[in-house]
């Protein structure tokens, strides 16, 4: 059995594709972890979305922004940006079948044995094991009940959510819980989240801005954190149990596939194709 874990998705199927065919990815004895993101800019969204259904068990996901926003488009609260081509997927005769699975997927995936750890965007340095269970945990709760969009997708849109506090009500603690875990990239210093600044690490001038990853963390020492969602590093930490895998394959550079057992990385391309129809 092999673990292969992929970057964000975003709709690049035949490039998905591609990276799988590299390795002979077999269902059937092999595990595909993916970090979300499985939706919005490349043309093949739907494609994506069925695939990973199809796995059943042979596949661990976990939602992130893009997922989650899908959500909210289904459920009518917020519009698709037609830059995210969720035509097809929006129109799809089993869409409903669909957005029932992907509400259904963690925000979080572990594997003990491994001392492993998969979310989309990271985990707060502030949050321990029980932390991140308890809190990510409530939250996968709601999503799968059936008022998820009335009880939380349609609250979740504010920056206002930006510290972890016990002090914090249910609400609240969900909405930070979706903001960390799903759209953190640089923490203030006081250890509040960012939304504003997505630039590469060099290129950052605001010196009260550090990224998450290079603060020290709650996590066992020995846990290799592995997250997606922010391409602009590339793949970049410069930190040995945190590895980037977004290195923006919907924006013209490549996808990566992590090959657990090797720690090999494999690569594909940006496919230049006519759009599809």
């Amino acid at each position: 059995m092999a673990n292969y874990f992929v970057g964000d998705i975003q709709g690049c199927f035949d490039e998905l594709m591609l990276l799988l065919d590299k390795v002979d990815f077999n269902p059937s004895k092999d595990c595909l972890w993916a970090v979300g993101d499985l939706v919005a800019r490349g043309p093949g969204s739907l494609e994506t979305l069925r695939f990973f259904k199809s796995l059943a068990n042979s596949a661990k996901v976990v939602l992130g922004n893009h997922d989650l926003h899908l959500l909210a488009i289904h459920g009518k609260l917020k519009r698709a940006n037609p830059k995210d081509h969720l035509a097809a997927l929006l129109a799809a005769e089993d869409i409903n079948n669909i957005i029932d699975w992907l509400r259904m997927q963690p925000l979080y995936q572990e594997c003990p044995e491994q001392q492993l750890i998969m979310t989309h965007a990271g985990v707060p340095p502030n949050w321990d094991l029980a932390t991140l269970h308890t809190e990510a945990n409530r939250v996968s709760e709601i999503l799968k009940s059936k008022n998820y969009l009335h009880d939380l997708v349609s609250e979740m849109y504010t920056n206002s959510v930006d510290e972890y506090r016990s002090s914090l009500s249910p609400l609240e603690k969900q909405i930070y819980c979706i903001n960390a875990l799903t759209r953190m990239r640089y923490l203030k210093q006081d250890g509040r989240l960012d939304f504003d600044c997505k630039s590469p690490i060099q290129n950052c001038n605001h010196a009260e801005l550090t990224p998450w990853f290079e603060l020290e963390s709650k996590l066992p020492s020995d846990y290799t954190l592995v997250f997606g969602h922010w391409a602009a590093i590339m793949g970049q930490t410069n930190h040995p149990n945190r590895l980037a895998l977004d290195t923006g394959c919907c924006w013209g550079e490549h996808m990566t596939l992590w090959h657990l057992e090797s720690n090999q990385k494999i690569t594909q391309e940006k496919l230049k194709h006519v759009k599809r129809s």
